[in-house]
């Protein structure tokens, strides 16, 4: 055991300083891919989940839903063959709070929506009309995009970094190259230096 040792710490004249960092630079590199960016995206996602379920609470805890009816008139409704997304658009709605009568407001509801439709509008703790809270399908697309992002940062760093340090290694390698040709080509081309 003890010789195996000694035979590795031994100097190969044909392995190089630079040869040497890059192989560590793969190796790490190798572990940063397949442990640290799996882990940093797992962190950086469980802590953005836990900031955007802190706030789907706090918007739940201070948004309430009414039932208002539409009295103004919506905006003709645009139609496109090639757009099937949802459409919303701004109208004057009106509800009845309890304790302070009739209140009116201009809301968002949704395209196609007519007059004296009864649709919900979220209100914040002041009255003002304001989106719904935040839902748990939201909650974690926001988590899976900052896990995934996070994730892909560091691959991309790591492979940044990699690719420079492959660069300075070559360039060290082929001045070392240069540098020892010239002590051994005297002695292969009986030239004198």
């Amino acid at each position: 055991m003890r010789t195996r040792v000694r035979s590795r710490r031994r100097h190969n004249p044909l392995r190089r300083r630079s040869d040497v960092v890059q192989t560590w630079t793969a190796l790490a590199v190798t572990v940063i891919l397949f442990v640290g960016a799996p882990l940093a995206g797992a962190t950086a996602g469980l802590w953005a989940h836990e900031q955007a379920r802190t706030i789907a609470a706090t918007q739940r805890a201070d948004r309430h839903r009414v039932h208002a009816q539409v009295i103004g008139k919506p905006p003709a409704a645009l139609t496109s063959v090639e757009d099937t997304r949802q459409r919303s658009v701004w109208v004057t709605v009106r509800w009845t709070q309890p304790g302070d009568g009739p209140r009116t407001a201009t809301a968002e509801v949704p395209a196609g929506t007519a007059r004296g439709d009864v649709v919900d509008v979220w209100l914040d703790a002041k009255g003002h009309t304001v989106s719904p809270p935040v839902g748990e399908v939201a909650v974690w697309q926001h988590t899976l995009t900052v896990g995934v992002w996070v994730a892909g940062g560091v691959v991309g760093l790591a492979l940044l970094a990699s690719a420079v340090i492959r660069r300075v290694a070559l360039r060290h390698r082929l001045a070392e190259w240069e540098r020892d040709w010239a002590l051994t080509e005297p002695e292969w081309t009986r030239r004198r230096a």
